[in-house]
């Protein structure tokens, strides 16, 4: 079967040229994915959530309330898990991106990127989800969110387990629910504190 055959994605975006932009992509290079186009995920409808296997949304530029955006995304994501969430992110953004976006179901790429990175990792599908885009890793270098940036330059698991240790887990219900000894969560929690040490002393 080809990349896309007889499947549904949705793209979003507040931009009419980045919406034709993507349009054409797909027609050129997925013609077999079905695509229909949102504004905003404000107008997203169950109809579509339930049959996509694929959502593009640009939060990219001025964005009035990107918290409350990306928690909007990250909500609907933990109830449409089957959708693979491809988020083309401003390197402004992606501190909170990271923070909010990343999950088993999503794929974090900067807006800069080329359009064949976006092809593949659209193709890739499953196997591209928890990926951030290194062109994002760059941006990050020059960020003014020092706290993020050392975030960002832990380990995806490592970042697993920050997030789940400010949301209060314990050591032992992180081993559990990410199938990892007490041991390994402990020298991430050690190597997480270390980094935000060293931020603060920066």
């Amino acid at each position: 079967m080809l990349p896309g055959q007889g499947k549904f994605g949705v793209v979003i975006s507040k931009i009419p040229v980045m919406q034709s932009g993507l349009k054409v992509i797909f027609n050129e290079n997925l013609p077999d994915y079905e695509l229909s186009f949102c504004r905003s995920h404000d107008e997203l409808t169950l109809l579509q959530l339930r049959r996509a296997v694929l959502v593009v949304a640009d939060i990219s530029g001025e964005i009035a309330h990107p918290r409350a955006v990306c928690e909007r995304y990250y909500s609907l994501m933990t109830q449409y898990r089957d959708i693979h969430w491809v988020f083309m992110v401003s390197d402004s953004l992606y501190p909170l991106a990271v923070e909010l976006l990343i999950r088993p179901e999503s794929s974090l790429i900067s807006e800069s990127e080329p359009v064949n990175r976006l092809i593949e990792v659209i193709c890739a599908g499953s196997r591209a989800a928890e990926q951030i885009s290194r062109t994002l890793f760059a941006g990050d270098e020059d960020s003014d969110f020092a706290s993020y940036h050392s975030a960002a330059m832990l380990t995806l698991s490592e970042r697993k387990v920050l997030r789940l240790l400010a949301k209060g887990w314990g050591i032992n219900q992180i081993a559990a629910l990410l199938k990892k000894s007490n041991k390994t969560i402990s020298a991430q929690k050690k190597q997480r504190n270390a980094s935000l040490i060293a931020t603060q002393q920066r």
